[in-house]
């Protein structure tokens, strides 16, 4: 069963190590150093270089619609043999939007907020960057029911770091 894991970079190898994943999406500021874990290759690690902001801020990188669309077709083309891991720097903002993205292209016939209540049960920090929602929503035709769906499940408890966690594509 193809499964999505969200950690923090401080877990990165750890994470990947552990679920035995093929693919890597790194999701951090422009300019940020990710050591690939020696077990993904090149082509299986996506690089995706964006600030964890919801509006225009000189010196960072706004989310906008290519990142959103570079995200789809890396996960898009991932074969979902062994599982994916997307991280930030927290594990918290940015890859907990980008695995809600991933899990709502690759599931469209998951309810958005169906998906949402599992994302809050599985990280209770999560607090999922809500313009790489808003972008994503618009791209995959979702009609704000994805924005509302995060929405609903409101800010995640207060953290530092994620706490690693998995999430399913298919219902359990």
């Amino acid at each position: 069963m193809p499964t999505l894991h969200v950690c923090p970079l401080s877990r990165l190898h750890d994470t990947v190590t552990a679920t035995r994943a093929s693919h890597v999406v790194s999701l951090m500021g422009l300019g940020a150093e990710v050591e690939r874990p020696a077990a993904i290759a090149a082509e299986r690690h996506l690089f995706i270089g964006v600030s964890d902001i919801v509006e225009p801020r000189e010196g960072y990188v706004l989310p906008v619609a290519g990142h959103i669309e570079t995200l789809l077709a890396f996960v898009r083309a991932w074969e979902r043999e062994s599982p994916l891991v997307l991280h930030c720097w927290a594990g918290i903002s940015r890859s907990t939007a980008a695995a809600y993205i991933a899990a709502c292209a690759l599931a469209p016939d998951r309810d958005e907020a169906a998906l949402a209540k599992v994302l809050r049960e599985a990280s209770p920090s999560a607090t999922p960057n809500a313009r790489l929602i808003a972008l994503a929503d618009d791209i995959l035709g979702r009609q704000g029911r994805m924005v509302d769906a995060i929405r609903a499940i409101g800010r995640g408890a207060e953290a530092m770091e994620g706490t690693p966690f998995m999430l399913q594509l298919s219902r359990s």
